[in-house]
């Protein structure tokens, strides 16, 4: 990432900064990417959740990938008229919330996850009589993960439950290679290929009720082992979403696509020197992602003016408090210093701002997370 401009004048600190020009970028190289690996992109937004990402990610789009039927009514709001529900949606309320949104668009199209009986009746018992479909793909998950089926058998009798409902169309097959721990170990990348291969007998096993079957899978960190198993005959639609802003820590140390760029940090003030060798940063849990690794220190200024960045500094952040970041290693640093923190995994970071300053070309805006 191109450090951002260390005079920029902001209204207060700590402050979550976005270059718009990697954005722009990482959206290109992916869809370029997925291009070229055979599948077609339906970006997860929920990393980000932020309109004016989500409107540059569309047009390059077969859809977008949504976790929520929440984030799934923002999505229409800003433009998406083909969503992927990445979870089996169960509760009363919001599968009649997905039936209005599609009775009152017709141009829209929304997928959602099965694993169970008990879903697949009360998606059955919300949609019946609807003049609009829900169209249905089944989840195959893994042993010790998340949701999903755990065996190829367990498939044709869910999907025969599927077809038999009014209301519910069987369009496909879904998984989730990404719940393997990221790390590019032989023993982990077998596990991701059992995983991605089961799934596509799967797929290969049912009949669908769609003209073009869905099979899709998701992450940024194992996409390419994930296109090693693409069926024929189907969409193969790939949800990555930590992608568009990248990283500083676990994708820049996995992600299988060259070229992206972090394009997100956080500018932290140092407010003390308490000890030699130590100072403490105004940022702490409730600004900075900490659950895939620590952020790391990726710029220092002084007055405006950058005093070293990256691997020019040893100084590294040990701990994090609810607003606060002990730094050790922090020779040189003086209050009133500036950093700009790298984050890894930028899921957990986007919702803990309400507002986030894009540097563009063009100059400076401020862009409101939707969460």
């Amino acid at each position: 990432m191109t450090f951002l401009d260390p005079a920029l004048v902001l209204d207060t600190l700590p402050q979550m900064l976005l270059d718009v020009g990697a954005i722009e970028r990482n959206i290109a190289i992916k869809e370029a990417w997925t291009r070229d690996h055979g599948m077609v992109l339906a970006p997860h937004i929920k990393t980000t959740m932020t309109e004016e990402i989500v409107r540059r990610q569309l047009p390059g789009c077969w859809g977008v990938t949504v976790a929520t039927t929440a984030q799934a009514a923002q999505a229409v709001e800003w433009g998406a008229t083909r969503i992927l529900i990445a979870n089996e949606v169960l509760f009363r309320s919001h599968l009649e919330q997905l039936r209005s949104m599609l009775t009152e668009s017709p141009e829209l199209e929304i997928y959602a996850l099965v694993d169970s009986a008990a879903g697949v009746a009360a998606a059955a018992d919300a949609f019946e009589g609807a003049g609009r479909t829900l169209r249905v793909l089944i989840d195959v998950g893994i042993t010790g993960g998340r949701t999903g089926i755990r065996t190829a058998d367990e498939a044709g009798p869910l999907a025969a439950l599927v077809s038999a409902a009014d209301g519910l169309l069987l369009a496909g097959v879904s998984a989730y290679e990404g719940v393997a721990p990221n790390v590019r170990t032989e023993e982990n990348l077998a596990v991701v290929d059992s995983h991605c291969r089961l799934a596509r007998d799967v797929f290969e096993s049912l009949e669908y009720e769609v003209e073009q079957p869905v099979f899709t899978v998701g992450g940024s960190a194992f996409q390419d082992r994930a296109a090693m198993f693409l069926p024929a005959g189907a969409v193969n639609v790939l949800r990555s979403g930590c992608y568009v802003v990248h990283d500083h820590g676990t994708y820049a140390g996995v992600s299988p696509v060259p070229g992206l760029e972090a394009a997100a940090v956080v500018r932290a003030l140092v407010v003390s020197a308490p000890e030699p060798g130590r100072v403490i940063l105004n940022a702490g849990k409730r600004e900075l992602a900490y659950d895939a690794g620590l952020p790391v220190i990726v710029a220092h200024h002084r007055g405006g003016a950058l005093l070293s960045g990256g691997a020019a500094s040893a100084a590294t952040l040990t701990k994090l408090f609810d607003h606060h970041a002990i730094v050790d290693d922090a020779e040189g640093f003086e209050v009133g210093d500036t950093v700009d923190l790298g984050i890894s995994h930028p899921c957990s970071v986007f919702d803990r701002w309400r507002e986030v300053i894009a540097v563009g070309a063009d100059g400076v805006e401020v862009w409101k997370p939707a969460f």
